[in-house]
């Protein structure tokens, strides 16, 4: 779970497409692959971390084959900066006419007791003009599967980098999901998800 917490730490920091893949290999149980890439991608990205962050990367990597003196080169900072993101519950044009993707994630999570609450935002960077949704689901279940579960879900339904946040129910949130989740809108209708 340790792996798990530090991808969610690092959203917003590394791209959507660096995060699908390294939660995929989480999802896939192939912790050594993760342990082996995230510290050179973040050597490589030149992403900081802070000291909660490393104890978690020593945790979760050290013992799965990561190379230790990549995690000790790993930069240092006290706190994350303000991110460089801004957060709204109103979809793109685009979205407007019909948001199949919402009907199809709210069907899948529909019904099952470990979801607590799933909800939608929409990620704007602030200088540039990009636009992704950001599926914000808390969960009292295993985390990393259904992160997998619901990026495979996305990227059948074409959307290529998905941004997926599953929470473990009680998690204190970083800067990004506390953001993320005050402009956000339930993806599921209150009540659907437990059976009555």
């Amino acid at each position: 779970m340790s792996a798990h917490e530090l991808l969610l730490r690092l959203a917003g920091r590394l791209s959507d497409r660096q995060l699908w893949r390294f939660r995929d290999w989480l999802a896939a149980d192939a912790v050594d692959a993760v342990a082996r890439a995230l510290p050179l991608t973040l050597l490589r990205e030149r992403v900081a971390i802070t000291p909660e962050e490393y104890r978690l990367a020593v945790n979760a990597l050290m013992s799965n084959g990561a190379d230790a003196e990549k995690l000790n080169a790993l930069a240092w900072v006290d706190e994350i900066a303000e991110l460089d993101y801004t957060f709204s519950a109103e979809s793109p044009e685009w979205v407007s006419m019909g948001d199949s993707v919402a009907v199809v994630l709210s069907a899948m999570l529909r019904g099952r007791p470990e979801v607590v609450e799933a909800r939608s935002s929409w990620r704007r960077g602030r200088t540039a003009g990009s636009v992704a949704r950001v599926v914000l689901v808390t969960t009292t279940g295993d985390a990393p599967r259904l992160t997998g579960e619901l990026q495979r879900v996305l990227r059948a339904l074409g959307t290529y980098e998905p941004a997926v946040e599953v929470l473990p129910s009680g998690t204190e949130l970083p800067g990004y999901h506390r953001a993320a989740l005050a402009a956000s809108e339930p993806l599921v209708a209150e009540g659907h998800l437990v059976p009555s």
